[in-house]
């Protein structure tokens, strides 16, 4: 990949990257990228299978459990992640699958994932101890995806031009969460994480808490770039 010429500035997208596609094509990318999908799928289609069944034994409906499911970062990225690494290993010729397969995408998405990962053994995990499938379940969700997404990301996501300007666009995700999480919990009450809960913390100490964060993410996709440009394996320098 040491011979490839560096894009023309019209064949870069939106976040700085090669348009079409990721160079990690050979055998072993697509065998990794179809096992993370697997498991991504499996923990996706778990966890909502889950939430449903918990929801609708109390009484509520699909339309509850649905927006329970779609409040919690951990499966929104899931589902991310589930989406991109098909894409990976199908090679797939579809506007997701383009979109998905872009080197600077790829790299956003397992940057996600290993944000959701730290979140949660760092802050989460000591507050409850699942059992049985349930723990097979969550350690896929916030151990097992994120650590081999970046297993795939350092060896068989080719390196790419970014600058910060543009890098700033993988912001709008967490920021985007962040702001409708609280718009909806000011709405139903509910808040799915202990640090954004503003009924028990208060606005005050909610921003506080999501500044924190914030700036724990910052530090992420900061890593993730310098490591881009001069830590990833020599045979995946352009």
């Amino acid at each position: 990949m040491s011979n490839h010429q560096i894009p023309p500035p019209e064949s870069l997208d939106s976040f700085g990257s090669n348009i079409f596609p990721a160079e990690g094509t050979s055998h072993a990318a697509r065998a990794l990228a179809a096992v993370i999908a697997t498991i991504s799928w499996f923990a996706f289609v778990a966890q909502t299978d889950i939430t449903f069944n918990r929801l609708l034994s109390h009484g509520g409906g699909l339309l509850d459990g649905l927006d329970r499911l779609s409040m919690y970062l951990t499966n929104l990225t899931i589902l991310m992640g589930a989406l991109c690494f098909t894409s990976l290993a199908l090679s797939l010729k579809t506007p997701v699958s383009r979109f998905f397969r872009q080197p600077s995408v790829i790299s956003a998405v397992v940057a996600y994932l290993a944000f959701v990962g730290i979140a949660y053994n760092l802050l989460l995990r000591q507050l409850w101890a699942p059992t049985g499938f349930r723990s097979l379940v969550n350690e896929s969700l916030h151990t097992v995806v994120p650590l081999l997404a970046i297993v795939y990301w350092i060896f068989f996501v080719p390196v790419f031009q970014a600058s910060l300007k543009k890098s700033l666009l993988w912001l709008v995700y967490p920021l985007g969460y962040l702001v409708i999480t609280l718009w909806r919990g000011a709405l139903s009450g509910f808040y799915p994480y202990p640090f954004i809960n503003v009924s028990t913390l208060g606005y005050p100490r909610v921003i506080l808490n999501s500044s924190l964060l914030f700036a724990g993410f910052l530090a992420l996709m900061a890593l993730f770039i310098v490591v881009n440009r001069s830590g990833k394996p020599a045979f995946l320098r352009k």
